[in-house]
């Protein structure tokens, strides 16, 4: 059987929870291979495949995996700590580059420091830095040194995410013939 150009290393980005971002050609063929990717995904694994105009990733409703939590946990408390400094969060997250030592400081004086300290990947400077890490490897941020930082478009999945979690969107049952 012939596989899409870049298969291999598509399935194993997607595998590994990494979001593939507009800016690299496996998404072009991704993009290109869309309804095979979904079949393939779907029945291969029980996958759901999204594909957005700048980025694609796996969904899965099955999973026990907490990274997900932790990085709505850290878009949460950042949101908030820069509504909270008199900054628009959502352009802030979306062109703002961002310094650690900065980052730090929203979260060492933050109003959710017994939150923050009891989870294991925000608790201090140093499990942010490794968690800013594990980020960049999934193209949620791209580094600009070891100490700045940007997101890429793949913040939207997160901060979505909390939105409809906020609005409580993700506990209402789907009724057929809703319109959202």
């Amino acid at each position: 059987m012939e596989f899409p150009r870049y298969h291999k290393d598509l399935v194993a980005d997607l595998m590994n929870g990494k979001f593939v971002l507009a800016s690299d050609p496996k998404f072009i063929s991704l993009k290109d291979n869309v309804a095979f990717y979904e079949k393939f995904f779907k029945e291969s694994f029980g996958y759901a495949l999204e594909v957005k105009s700048d980025f694609a990733f796996l969904l899965s409703y099955d999973t026990a995996e907490q990274l997900s939590r932790d990085i709505c946990l850290f878009f949460a408390i950042l949101c908030y700590e820069l509504d909270k400094d008199g900054k628009n969060f959502l352009e802030e997250i979306q062109y703002a580059e961002f310094e650690m030592e900065k980052l730090d400081s929203y979260f060492e004086n933050s109003a959710y420091a017994e939150l923050i300290a009891s989870n294991n990947q925000l608790k201090n400077g140093e499990s942010r830095r490794d968690f800013m890490r594990t980020l960049a490897r999934r193209n949620i941020v791209e580094r600009n040194g070891d100490a700045k930082f940007t997101f890429t478009q793949a913040y939207r999945v997160f901060v979505d995410f909390a939105a409809d979690f906020a609005k409580g969107k993700l506990n209402k049952p789907e009724v057929a013939g809703d319109a959202e």
